[in-house]
């Protein structure tokens, strides 16, 4: 029966359609007002044209609801951030510009989730940085992977609604792994969960971390606005700290939770290639993936 229910949330990860129960969270939680949407999208259309400081690839309703849900539907700060969106896909084409989107399951469980969508922590993603073999798979694709978990998610309504919280495990960290995040991977790493993406983020919670953290912290905060520094949670190997932000039914047991259900990056792309249909494929390549039978 569980395996049942799995398919049918993998099957949900290329659904594309509002939920009417998430719609009224949304007025709550983004300040979607249903009889003023359709006016907003106009205006951030509207002034995309007048502006002309992008030019997104698209412009349809579907596309500039998640900055807006991103924002608040404040549209001045929606349409900053698509241009920061628009400006960072041009500065790291190598991105998504020819990537094999179904190559990137060689990442495996660098990444995972859990089976628990809610909306005090959104969707749960944790990378787990001492499964990283830079030999296996270099930096480059680390990112790829990353960039494209963004985008598929956010295809969905509910993720751009309830937003997503993200754990950093260093366990296993080694310095090779830490010389490999240089200025440029730190800011792109930075843009991929918020700065330059319509992700409405709970928080981020850092654990498992040794002295080699100094180095990796170091990078990093340079890049950091100031009004976001809150959502960055230090735990080390505490996990009752980390408790108090995530609830257990969300956590896996390694962190003292109770959720045995995991879902690595790979095996999600894996239900993705057997479930997407012609929209998802569409999508992705219009945003430069390729996408293979």
């Amino acid at each position: 029966m569980f395996k049942c229910l799995l398919e049918i949330a993998y099957e949900a990860e290329v659904d594309t359609n509002d939920n009417p129960e998430l719609l009224e969270y949304a007025k709550e939680t983004c300040n979607e007002i249903p009889a003023t949407r359709s006016a907003k999208i106009n205006e951030l259309r509207q002034m995309i044209f007048d502006r002309e400081e992008c030019q997104p690839t698209r412009i349809d309703d579907e596309f500039l609801l998640r900055f807006l849900r991103s924002k608040n539907f404040v549209v001045p700060r929606a349409h900053r951030l698509l241009v920061r969106y628009c400006t960072f896909r041009q500065q790291y084409p190598y991105l998504y510009d020819g990537v094999d989107l179904w190559g990137l399951m060689k990442l495996k469980d660098i990444f995972e989730g859990t089976s628990f969508d809610r909306p005090d922590i959104g969707r749960l993603t944790v990378f787990r940085i001492g499964l990283w073999d830079p030999n296996e798979v270099g930096i480059q694709d680390l990112l790829r992977g990353a960039y494209a978990m963004s985008e598929i998610g956010l295809r969905q309504p509910k993720i751009q609604i309830i937003g997503g919280t993200i754990v950093v495990d260093f366990e296993g960290m080694t310095l090779k792994q830490a010389s490999a995040i240089t200025p440029s991977v730190a800011y792109q790493i930075l843009c991929l969960i918020g700065l330059a993406t319509p992700t409405r983020v709970h928080g981020c919670h850092l654990i498992n971390y040794s002295w080699v953290l100094n180095t990796f912290w170091y990078v990093f905060k340079r890049f950091i606005p100031h009004e976001t520094m809150h959502l960055i949670h230090f735990h080390g190997s505490d996990m009752k700290s980390l408790q108090k932000h995530i609830d257990l039914e969300a956590l896996h047991p390694r962190y003292g939770g109770t959720c045995r259900t995991t879902i690595t990056v790979g095996d999600w792309l894996q239900k993705l290639k057997k479930y997407r249909d012609e929209k998802f494929d569409r999508d992705m390549k219009q945003l430069g993936y390729i996408i293979k039978q």
